[in-house]
């Protein structure tokens, strides 16, 4: 579908071929104004992550669910029953690196997407909406801005219709402490209430299995909003939630392919076992995210998921990724007390001057993946657990690697998510 802008409003094309009224109702065609971002400040934490090596416990855990709902019940007047094709899912985060699979996921199982967008968006905002309306092809695109609830609820309320689900794969930027309150939990936060304002009885979250041990902004900026919405679900028996916590992504893992093709070491912390991650592909957490729209076993529960395999440290992907382009294997081992200084130095220029903060916090950051798993912490023992780490979906981060190897990393920037 594409959008045209004028002084008077909007207009609204369809881009599966069929007349938007069709789709939604004649109130549709209303102005939408797309605000500007003002960030807020927030009290600055400093952490400090342990130095413990990876470890691997073999004790199962018990699937992990919200508190907020012992049992796992359908309200009595449900969307699920209806045909997917008359389900409205809106889609907050829906050009991110997730967000615009999961728009493709949900568009392919017929559901009626209705995906929010930046007028310009992608990274450091290079996609113009003509760029949106192409990648999102097959959904209902609706510029806005979810970091204003007023335009947001506008926006919602000028679609005509109710909404069924939301989806928010809305996700910091760059981690920075401010972008953090404002993206991962405000936005957030505004998606949910213009959400239920128009009829929606399900929340699927994206949000990351690193939160188990909030250290970061970000982290806690995301545990807030899980907090208020398992709320939200505990107050509200006809509504439901799935929040979604995934490990790596393989757009993560995947910035050395490139140095190593061309017989550069591959760089890791300490002996390249502090840490281990069963990663993910975008595709099959897009499905993965799909599934929770509609399967009642995935409502009102806590979902970590990784992708399919054995756990594998830094040391195995280099490997692996050594054994994938024929070259004997060469590294380069970086003491993570390095990180710890520029931590704690980082730390002492902030007290001084206080623009540093994202600075600190990148370095945090930082710190915290090389030397933290991804993968579901067990309290009671204090050590990751692999097994307790649910796998999905069949693509590899071999298959992936073999891929970045013909094709280079394109569509998989960092972009302002890069750490090093």
């Amino acid at each position: 579908m594409s959008v045209f802008a004028s002084s008077s409003g909007l207009t609204f094309q369809s881009t599966k071929g069929h007349n938007f009224k069709q789709l939604f109702s004649s109130h549709f065609i209303n102005h939408v104004q797309v605000s500007s971002t003002v960030p807020y400040a927030i009290p600055f934490l400093s952490v400090s992550v342990s130095r413990v090596p990876f470890r691997v416990s073999s004790r199962k855990l018990k699937p992990i669910t919200a508190s907020a709902a012992s049992t796992v019940q359908t309200p009595k007047i449900s969307f699920r029953g209806k045909n997917p094709k008359d389900i409205n899912v809106l889609v907050v985060g829906s050009t991110g690196y997730v967000g615009k699979f999961v728009v493709k996921e949900l568009t392919n199982r017929g559901f009626n997407v209705i995906a929010v967008a930046r007028e310009r968006s992608g990274i450091k905002g290079k996609n113009s909406k003509d760029d949106t309306l192409e990648q999102l092809n097959g959904a209902n695109v609706c510029f806005s801005d979810v970091t204003s609830l007023e335009t947001l609820e506008k926006s919602v309320e000028s679609l005509g219709v109710s909404i069924d689900a939301v989806v928010s794969c809305l996700a910091s930027r760059n981690g920075g402490v401010k972008d953090s309150w404002k993206i991962d939990y405000e936005a957030t936060k505004n998606s949910l209430v213009a959400g239920r304002k128009f009829g929606a009885s399900h929340f699927v979250l994206l949000s990351a299995i690193c939160v188990q041990k909030p250290l970061l902004e970000f982290q806690r900026a995301k545990l807030k909003f899980e907090a208020e919405l398992m709320k939200e679900a505990e107050e509200d028996d006809g509504f439901t939630y799935s929040i979604v916590r995934p490990t790596a992504f393989f757009k993560s893992l995947g910035g050395q392919v490139e140095l190593v093709k061309d017989g550069k070491p591959y760089v890791m912390f300490g002996d390249g076992k502090l840490c281990a991650c069963k990663p993910i592909s975008e595709q099959d957490l897009a499905s993965f995210i799909a599934d929770c729209v509609l399967k009642e076993d995935k409502i009102n529960q806590v979902l970590p998921i990784g992708g399919p395999g054995k756990a594998l440290t830094p040391l195995e992907q280099g490997e692996m990724l050594f054994k994938l382009v024929g070259k004997e294997p060469k590294f380069l081992k970086v003491p993570i007390e390095i990180m710890d200084f520029a931590v704690g130095f980082l730390d002492f220029l902030v007290k001084i001057f206080p623009s540093l903060e994202d600075a600190a916090e990148f370095g945090k950051i930082g710190r915290y993946y090389a030397a933290e798993s991804m993968l579901v912490w067990d309290p009671e023992t204090g050590e990751y657990n692999a097994e307790a780490t649910p796998s999905y979906g069949n693509d590899t981060l071999e298959d992936f690697f073999q891929r970045v190897l013909k094709e280079g990393m394109a569509g998989q920037e960092l972009g302002e998510q890069t750490i090093f």
